[in-house]
């Protein structure tokens, strides 16, 4: 399909925050109870967001260790728009949004890119009571981040849509309206 629009999104967290299993939830409408981490899976589905078609190119990260750093980094350079996910059992997992929010911003200013969406996702809303952080939490740090947020849960099926719809325009109104 000639000029279809095609967006790379990088979705990133801690191990065992639930990454996996969002993907694979919007992918394939599957959950995975129990996922065997590897370096970076890449997925791709053709969707339909606001009546137009896109084909979405995600890659799945896994934390990095230092001798995956250059890989690392070149989908960072790569991506169009970025998912920072934590599980909400997880307190350590929120504690470092804020470190992938600002590895992904200084790898976007050094190549001269002052765009680069994010949003928030806390995972694993459905486990309230193992919560370790607030709804309220995230929507403060995503208000402090200038970002959308969400909860979802991959094994309900709650929020597995909506916020990569979301990502999807906010890409498209800053890479491709405004130019």
């Amino acid at each position: 399909m000639a000029g279809i629009q095609e967006f790379r999104i990088v979705v990133l967290g801690s191990l065992g925050a639930g990454k996996s299993s969002y993907v694979i939830r919007y992918i394939s409408d599957h959950f995975v109870e129990e996922y065997d981490p590897t370096i970076e899976d890449n997925y791709r589905k053709q969707v339909t967001a606001d009546d137009e078609p896109c084909l979405l190119d995600i890659l799945d990260t896994c934390e990095h260790e230092e001798e995956y750093r250059a890989l690392h980094d070149q989908s960072l350079r790569n991506g169009k728009g970025f998912i920072l996910l934590y599980s909400v059992t997880s307190r350590e997992s929120f504690d470092k949004i804020t470190v992938w929010h600002t590895e992904v911003s200084n790898i976007k200013l050094r190549m001269d890119e002052d765009t680069f969406p994010f949003i928030i996702i806390g995972s694993k809303c459905d486990l309230d009571n193992e919560r370790q952080v607030s709804k309220e939490e995230g929507e403060e740090l995503a208000n402090i981040l200038e970002c959308p947020f969400f909860e979802s849960s991959a094994r309900d099926r709650i929020n597995i849509d909506e916020p990569m719809f979301e990502l999807v325009r906010i890409i498209r109104h800053y890479y491709f309206r405004s130019k």
